[in-house]
């Protein structure tokens, strides 16, 4: 059981990184799955916890996700902006919160000439989905 438990997450982040990928404008883009868990507190409900590497100059496409994000920048600069409100860059060290199913419009490297790196702790059903491209 226990080798399960440690399988379960490199699959999973395999999965995550070949589907986000899918949806990124380079597909270089490396989203990473930390940690899966389900919550006993939270019947019904998993924690995620993902890494995600940004190139210089590098964005994702707009999106959306079905739970709950909270995300920390751990080096570099983040350009930010959630349907409704401002654009904001956040440097190392700041993060932010996403209500679940907030329209992600904005989400990038703020420098053309150094990589980013974001915390992301997520909370959501197992059958929602991490992330959704909007359509133009």
């Amino acid at each position: 059981m226990k080798a399960l438990r440690f399988l379960a997450a490199p699959l999973a982040a395999i999965a995550l990184t070949v589907s986000a990928s899918a949806f990124a404008h380079d597909p270089s883009e490396k989203v990473t799955i930390l940690q899966d868990q389900m919550l006993q507190n939270v019947p019904g409900k998993k924690a995620l916890m993902i890494e995600v590497d940004y190139k210089p100059g590098q964005s994702s496409i707009a999106h959306k996700h079905e739970g709950t994000a909270m995300a920390y920048v751990l080096s570099g600069s983040i350009t930010s902006q959630v349907k409704g409100e401002k654009a904001i860059t956040y440097k190392a060290g700041e993060f932010w919160y996403e209500p679940a199913g907030s329209e992600h419009l904005v989400s990038k490297n703020a420098s053309k000439t150094k990589p980013a790196k974001l915390l992301v702790f997520m909370v959501l059903s197992p059958d929602e989905k991490v992330l959704i491209p909007l359509e133009n």
